[in-house]
C-alpha cells in the first residue's frame, strides 16, 4: 500500500492526490498536523528536507510533487498516464506543469505568506512584484490555453494537476475573471471529480486560509 504523508490545505499535495484519484491508485493518507506525532517522525526520517509530500512505496521514498506523480506513472492502473507517452506532448506536459508551480503557486504563495507575516515585518514591494507576476501569468495562460481542452492539448495530465489547486488559491488572492479562457480552463478543472474530491477534504481546514475579505 502506497503512504501519502500530506495535509489537505497544502496546493502540492492536492496536486499529488488529484493524480493517485485520476489514476485510481489506493494509497493511505498520513496526515501531517500538530498532534500527528507518529506520521511526522516516519516523515522526517524518510526525507530530511521536511518539504510534503513525501510518497512511501514500502521502503522506497519519494519526495517533490512532479516525481512524485511520474514515480507513480510507473504503477500498474488501467488509467492513462497523467505524462503522456508521445515526446513532443509529454515535453509540454512537464513544461506546463513548471509554468503553473514557479508562475502561479509561487507568487500566490508569496502573497499568502505576506498575510500572516508577524507585525512589523513588511514587504510591501514582495508582494507588488509577486502581484505583477500573477498578473503577467494570467495573460500568458489566457493566450496560452485557447484551443485546448486541458493544459498540454486534450488529454487530462500532471500539469492539469498543478493547475488545479495553483489557480483555486489564486484566484482568491489576485482575481482571473477579466480573463475568459483562463476562467473557462479554471470551471472545467473544478468540475473534475479528482479535483473536487480535493476541494471536499480540504473544507476543514479552509479557516487557516487567510482569504481575502475573510473567506
Amino acid at each position: 500500500m502506497l503512504a501519502l504523508f500530506a495535509h489537505p490545505l497544502s496546493s502540492y499535495c492536492q496536486k499529488v492526490q488529484i493524480a493517485l484519484y485520476e489514476r485510481g491508485l489506493p494509497f493511505e493518507h498520513r496526515l501531517l498536523a500538530p498532534g500527528e506525532a507518529e506520521n511526522g517522525a516516519t516523515f522526517a526520517a524518510a526525507w530530511p528536507m521536511a518539504k510534503m509530500p513525501l510518497l512511501l512505496d514500502d521502503e522506497r521514498a519519494v519526495a517533490e510533487s512532479s516525481i512524485i506523480i511520474e514515480y507513480c506513472d510507473r504503477l500498474p492502473s488501467g488509467a492513462p498516464p497523467m505524462i503522456p507517452n508521445d515526446p513532443a506532448t509529454a515535453l509540454e506536459t512537464r513544461f506546463m506543469d513548471r509554468c503553473f508551480d514557479c508562475y502561479v503557486m509561487t507568487p500566490m504563495q508569496t502573497i499568502v505568506s505576506e498575510r500572516i507575516r508577524p507585525s512589523g515585518h513588511p514587504d510591501a514591494y514582495g508582494v507588488d512584484q509577486a502581484r505583477a507576476a500573477l498578473e503577467r501569468a494570467y495573460h500568458w495562460l489566457d493566450v496560452t490555453l485557447a484551443g485546448r481542452g486541458w493544459a498540454a492539448g486534450d488529454t487530462f495530465g500532471l500539469a492539469d494537476c498543478a493547475a488545479a489547486p495553483a489557480l483555486w488559491y489564486a484566484r482568491h488572492i489576485v482575481p482571473f475573471d477579466n480573463h475568459a479562457t483562463l476562467a473557462a480552463y479554471h470551471a472545467r478543472l473544478e468540475a473534475r471529480p479528482s479535483v473536487a474530491r480535493t476541494r471536499v477534504e480540504a473544507a476543514p481546514y479552509w479557516t487557516m486560509f487567510p482569504f481575502a475579505g475573510g473567506g
